[in-house]
């Protein structure tokens, strides 16, 4: 029964950790486009907490969807190979978002497909990012439901 719990806590913290991976990836794309576009407003200027607070959340939709299938299998190979180091998740980040490009190449809509050079590389560095930010919050108890109690009060 105490396995079983253990199990289901760890799966609470991995989807605990993919939720503050896609909005830490929908952060990092908010900031770098914002400055890609030119918006630098002075400090306290009223109208970019305001639209940060909604695009964020909303983008971390997207993230989440289009990242969920290749993310789940990143986590898989960590949470059996018990991988627990920032520089996994960061690659692993890395190769979703790469993943997630590739199908967008593939699936033949041109209006979904990203083609620029600078676009590209914001999305590779928004998954890197994600992927830190999961290592940060789940990642650091990579495979821990493998492991036997030290203390078993049956034996």
């Amino acid at each position: 029964m105490r396995r079983i719990i253990a199990y289901l806590i760890r799966f609470a913290v991995i989807l605990i950790g993919y939720a503050v991976a896609s909005l830490a990836a929908s952060a990092f794309l908010n900031v770098l486009f914002l400055g890609y576009f030119g918006y630098a407003p002075e400090p306290g200027h009223p109208t970019i907490a305001p639209a940060l607070y909604f695009s964020v959340p909303f983008v971390a939709l997207f993230v989440a969807y289009f990242g969920f299938v290749p993310a789940t299998l990143v986590i898989l190979v960590a949470e059996v190979l018990g991988r627990r180091d920032w520089l996994f998740y960061a690659l692993g980040g890395a190769v979703i978002t790469v993943v997630f490009l590739g199908f967008a190449h593939n699936i033949g809509d041109a209006d979904f497909d990203v083609t620029d050079t600078n676009v590209r590389l914001a999305l590779v560095g928004s998954g890197m990012d994600g992927g830190i930010f999961y290592w940060l919050s789940a990642g650091r108890w990579a495979g821990s439901w493998r492991r036997e109690p030290l203390l078993d009060p049956q034996h």
